[in-house]
């Protein structure tokens, strides 16, 4: 019976341990993406206007879904703008609107699925992974 429960034991801490090995690291990749983002001596015109403001919205109509993230989270587009969103997880993600708006909902997007939204509306759409409901993302949708 004694073996049974130090058995159990380290197994729980196993597990334990590869879940902290996890997290950390994810947010090692997390950092290392933000400093590596502003160490360029001399960006160009392109670069110099996307790093004026580190909150300010992605002006892009693509997003990548890696490391349990939307990349980027914020994005502004224009009316009438299809967005399209690629897995590049392992993982299976959704892609939901939160507001009740008429917003993106996928199916399960599986590696290297695609998704793609067209914003026929001006307004801010706020979307989540419906699986992991922590991964949030925003669309401004600008006339």
């Amino acid at each position: 019976m004694n073996k049974k429960i130090i058995i159990v034991m380290a197994v729980v801490v196993l597990i334990g341990g590869g879940v902290y090995a996890l997290t950390a690291n994810k947010k090692d990749n997390t950092a290392s993406q933000t400093n590596n983002s502003d160490t360029s001596q001399n960006p160009s015109n392109d670069q110099q206007s996307n790093s004026s403001s580190n909150t300010a919205a992605a002006s892009t109509n693509t997003v990548s879904i890696e490391n349990f993230a939307f990349s980027p989270p914020d994005i502004t587009v224009k009316k009438g703008t299809t967005v399209t969103w690629t897995n590049n997880d392992s993982s299976v993600h959704t892609v939901t609107e939160v507001d009740s708006q008429t917003g993106p909902k996928s199916e399960n997007l599986n590696n290297d699925d695609k998704y793609t939204f067209t914003f026929d509306t001006a307004g801010i759409f706020h979307y989540k992974c419906s699986i992991h409901p922590s991964m949030l993302g925003t669309v401004t949708v600008t006339e």
